[in-house]
């Protein structure tokens, strides 16, 4: 049986929307809601994988729960790490 280990990330407040591990941010709009991914040290194909041209930080846009993709979240932020 796999013991379950506790992981903990920093959340921090910036510009009234949380971050997590200065890496990672969520921000809810009124018609959408944004993941922010930092994008430092990614080649230009990952960087691809995320919407906006940021040197520093890209997102994605989410419009209703049906645009969730779980395991392509899950991909991203493995590539942002």
């Amino acid at each position: 049986m796999h013991e379950k280990v506790k992981t903990y990330i920093k959340e921090s407040f910036k510009n009234g929307v949380p971050w997590y591990e200065g890496k990672y941010y969520m921000a809810a709009f009124k018609n959408q809601a944004n993941i922010g991914f930092s994008v430092e040290g990614l080649t230009e194909e990952q960087r691809n994988l995320f919407q906006g041209k940021g040197s520093f930080m890209r997102h994605i846009k989410l419009y209703t729960l049906a645009d969730i993709d779980e395991k392509f979240l899950i991909k991203l932020l493995k590539v942002a790490k």
